[in-house]
């Protein structure tokens, strides 16, 4: 029955959730008393091993228990000594759960780009601002034009990110969407492409103008759904059909290392023409 399986997948995720916000609440209070950066990054490679593990433990019960149809197909060689930046186009939650099946442990532990609201979910909200994730703004260009202080708050939270990332190796996570694709919202935008929309440069672009230098390359990943309306409920019921993840390593443009991609209008179109033609690549290849 898939609610009655759904409703254990929830039990589950619940009490690991549980289980690993122990020792992450205690972390975490250690982390706010503990002076100087070299000690809280001790405390914040603890809070790492916490959030791996609770990743591990979900993906262990997710393989029994959900069985899901992933296809996955990553490049050799990823390791976790390394710096990546990972991109990729957002169909659902899911999306999340299907990028640790085949990322957990071949690069170093993930940093996604959150909407603030996030912050709130109970514990996990808590992990991710102990572990330092940047929380954004979902702002329209209209609304950043509009209040460019909480713009530039959004541009000081990665750039936060990236000065600490710079001390141990990161794998920093972004959809360039900056939301799940809907045929709604690529009709609302006007959005070239059949199966994604407009892909936003800014952040990426930011990252790698502060760590470009350290990043070994850049993660494109794509991801296909053969259910034409995923949904993280459908995925936790085991109803979830074929998903289908290619990922492939790009190298950092030397020319994106150039130059401050907010005050140069000719590496700014330059930035979106390159980002314009990967997005076109990875909508004919969803069309195929």
């Amino acid at each position: 029955m898939p609610t009655l399986k759904g409703l254990v997948s929830l039990v589950l995720l619940t009490l690991n959730t549980l289980f690993w916000g122990v020792p992450l609440i205690l972390l975490t209070l250690l982390k706010l008393v503990t002076p100087g950066r070299a000690l809280r990054r001790r405390v914040l490679g603890g809070l790492n091993a916490v959030a791996l593990n609770w990743i591990g433990v979900n993906l262990w019960w997710m393989r029994h228990w959900l069985k899901p149809r992933f296809e996955i197909e990553v490049p050799e060689g990823l390791r976790r000594d390394q710096w990546w930046l990972v991109i990729s186009n957002h169909r659902s939650w899911t999306d999340i759960f299907v990028l640790f099946f085949a990322l957990h442990r071949r690069i170093p532990m993930p940093r996604f780009f959150l909407k603030r609201q996030l912050i709130w979910i109970p514990i996990v909200g808590l992990a991710w601002w102990a572990l330092e994730y940047p929380f954004m703004r979902r702002m329209s260009a209209e609304q950043r034009a509009r209040h460019p202080h909480l713009a530039r708050r959004d541009q000081e939270a990665t750039e936060r990110m990236c000065h600490r990332a710079r001390e141990a190796p990161i794998a920093i996570f972004n959809f360039l969407e900056g939301t799940r694709f809907t045929l709604a919202k690529r009709e609302a935008q006007g959005a070239p492409f059949r199966h994604l929309l407009s892909p936003r440069a800014g952040g990426i672009a930011q990252v790698i103008n502060l760590l470009g230098d350290r990043l070994e390359g850049i993660l494109d990943v794509t991801l296909s759904y053969d259910n034409p309306d995923p949904t993280f409920w459908g995925f936790l019921c085991g109803q979830e059909q074929r998903v289908v993840l290619k990922a492939r390593v790009l190298p950092v443009p030397a020319w994106m290392l150039e130059g401050d991609y907010q005050d140069d209008p000719d590496l700014k179109e330059r930035f979106h023409s390159w980002l314009n033609a990967l997005w076109q690549e990875k909508d004919d290849s969803l069309s195929r």
